[in-house]
């Protein structure tokens, strides 16, 4: 059961390779919904830019935002994927690091060039991060002398 949640993250994250099941990305910004005292869900939040690395860890089952606060999300179910008219999602149950449930998904969308987007649900509240997945590659830090051929 384990190996066939790789394979589908792998799958689903488009990666030819996967050396380990960790999968990071970049934000570049979020939003929040709330909702009202009348049980409606208010407009979405001026978009807000913002750095920040998240990581998608199959392997310890959870994913972390490395925001101002830690956001920890231990992953207790997976989801099977489903598509879109737009795209894909992949969804989890998890338990955030304060013990409150909510529901994680990380969508695809195929009409915005592949945009990766990262949902967090809770019952008073939405927060939806744009991300770029991040080089599974190190980058070569070193620097060619001057005259180096």
């Amino acid at each position: 059961m384990k190996s066939i949640k790789y394979l589908f993250l792998v799958l689903f994250l488009s990666l030819s390779v996967a050396q380990a099941q960790q999968y990071r990305f970049k934000t570049t910004g979020f939003m929040v919904s709330e909702k009202t005292k009348f049980g409606e869900w208010s407009v979405w939040s001026k978009f807000q830019k913002s750095e920040m690395v998240v990581v998608l860890d199959a392997d310890k089952d959870r994913i972390v935002v490395y925001s101002e606060v830690l956001q920890l999300f231990n992953i207790i179910k997976y989801y099977d994927q489903k598509e879109t008219k737009g795209g894909n999602v992949v969804s989890f149950l998890c338990i955030d690091n304060s013990g409150i449930e909510c529901d994680v998904s990380i969508f695809t969308r195929k009409d915005k060039n592949n945009l990766k987007q990262l949902y967090v649900y809770y019952d008073d509240r939405v927060v939806v991060y744009n991300m770029n997945l991040m080089s599974d590659k190190p980058k070569d830090s070193k620097k060619k002398k001057k005259g180096a051929k």
